[in-house]
């Protein structure tokens, strides 16, 4: 049975998820996102420039070419810098990211394309070094190569600013006599055809990061603790793990009054309208009323002037407004063509569409306050009108996260993505399932980098798409406003 580091590092979290990886794959789901795995590649073509002049060892589906390969080249290397070099022992299978060999010696670099290192990766960085111990190499360093968090673009690129190295020998060194064991253990899970039973529990982490947690639920009753939108995942896993699962048992224990009253209208699946708090809300409102939406793109691996890792770069927005409340329904809206840095123009263009000293309603406002913000940091000439523009912004989400509207089909949630078509189950005009390409915000990110590949009838038909996502956002919080005020 062949074991890779990937299939190790899966099996050491969750035995049960290998298992099913390998005999049931099509019981999970797919949590792969296409923008994700662009900054996983980009950084690690990046970061094979860390040391300098490289031998990189091409991918083979057969794997015993690449382990021949690397075995060529530290042979005939006294001293060399090896990509992807690959190794195999006892049929435990490794590709070290950047292997550096100096003498008899060897350095071995994990590169990951978070910000941070996770338990996991020392877990990775422990599988390559035993492999390659077990090969009789003397292995005197062991590091994860991850982003820089803190960096800001300044021109060129610099990789060594941008990267971390963090030494991570001595926490390796602790936990690799355990590996043995580990590998016989997953060996023999993998050997066997019965299922092997893993509850739930904090190693799965989320249910966005485990393709199999619907999977492994699916037998709970209904509605359980796993339904509540209002508790975090953590919580939810220390309450399963007292026993706390069913609604009953979580309003006998848990304190926190928001998920209190979710339970409440869960079980009595009725609707709630604090119709006092909502015209307070309401009466902070003022014509003219502007409705704002930004879309934006992350890199690990900035590629504009000034620009950090994964920060949030705005590319498009829609503006919806009325000057008055009986004035007609107008909308404005900028998307920038790929291929030039889009901040500058948008802030601009923002500046240009929502004058000074009025009211702009966003749904979820602290992303774009934070949005503007940085705009604002960018370029100081405009940071007036846009810190004005933030100051003066209201959040539509308030009466939904207060659950001083609450509609049960919501399902707990105050996320907009909920609350639309919890509002208006019937209208076609506002369910994002019925556009084209573009849904949800990961693939609007997706699309934007996709426009750069494209041109003439295909790009503009894209961009078009583009613009109808966005501009449903807008006139999505114009309908939840209305529905609001005819209460």
């Amino acid at each position: 049975m062949n074991l890779s580091k990937s299939k190790y590092c899966r099996g050491i979290t969750c035995s049960r998820m290998l298992w099913l990886d390998t005999y049931m794959p099509e019981k999970g789901i797919d949590i792969n996102n296409a923008s994700v795995l662009e900054n996983g590649s980009s950084v690690g073509e990046l970061a094979k420039e860390l040391f300098g002049k490289y031998i990189d060892i091409p991918f083979d589906e057969d794997l015993t070419k690449m382990i021949i390969t690397t075995k060529k080249e530290i042979e005939s290397n006294e001293k060399c810098i090896i990509t992807e070099a690959s190794f195999s022992y006892d049929n435990n299978f490794c590709s070290v990211d950047l292997l550096k060999k100096d003498g008899d010696t060897y350095e071995i670099y994990e590169v990951k394309s978070s910000t941070k290192t996770k338990d996991i990766y020392i877990h990775d960085v422990s599988y390559q070094y035993y492999v390659l111990s077990k090969l009789n190499m003397k292995v005197k360093k062991a590091a994860i190569v991850h982003i820089n968090p803190f960096y800001e673009r300044k021109g060129s690129l610099d990789i060594n600013k941008l990267f971390v190295i963090e030494d991570v020998t001595e926490k390796v060194i602790n936990i690799v006599s355990s590996i043995d064991t580990n590998i016989k253990s997953l060996k023999n899970i993998l050997a066997n055809n019965n299922e092997p039973i893993i509850d739930i529990g904090k190693h799965c982490n989320s249910p966005y990061e485990c393709p199999y947690f619907n999977y492994c639920t699916e037998k709970f009753s209904k509605p359980n603790i796993f339904d509540l939108k209002r508790l975090r995942f953590s919580s939810k896993i220390s309450n399963y793990q007292k026993g706390i699962i069913t609604l009953d048992s979580v309003k006998s224990e848990i304190k926190d009054e928001k998920v209190l009253t979710e339970v409440e209208y869960i079980f009595k699946k009725t609707d709630k309208i604090n119709k006092l708090a909502i015209d307070e809300f309401l009466n902070t409102l003022s014509y003219p009323l502007y409705y704002l939406d930004f879309e934006t793109f992350q890199e690990a691996v900035p590629s504009l002037d000034r620009q950090k890792p994964y920060e949030q770069v705005p590319f498009q927005y829609s503006l919806h407004y009325k000057m008055s409340e009986n004035s007609s329904l107008e909308h404005k809206e900028f998307l920038a063509y790929p291929g030039h840095d889009p901040r500058r123009e948008l802030a601009e263009r923002l500046c240009e569409d929502i004058d000074l000293n009025v009211c702009t309603v966003a749904y979820n406002m602290n992303f774009e306050k934070s949005v503007i913000r940085r705009l604002a940091d960018l370029y100081p000439d405009l940071r007036n009108h846009l810190m004005n523009i933030h100051d003066n912004m209201k959040d539509l989400m308030v009466p939904f996260y207060h659950m001083d509207y609450y509609n049960n089909k919501m399902q707990g949630s105050y996320s907009i993505k909920y609350v639309l078509p919890a509002l208006f189950p019937s209208d076609p005009s506002l369910d994002y399932h019925n556009l084209d390409e573009v849904h949800n915000g990961s693939e609007a990110m997706n699309a934007y980098f996709e426009m750069s590949k494209l041109d003439g009838a295909e790009l503009e038909k894209l961009r078009n798409n583009l613009l109808k996502y966005c501009e449903l956002d807008t006139y999505a919080m114009v309908k939840i406003l209305e529905k609001l005020q005819e209460l």
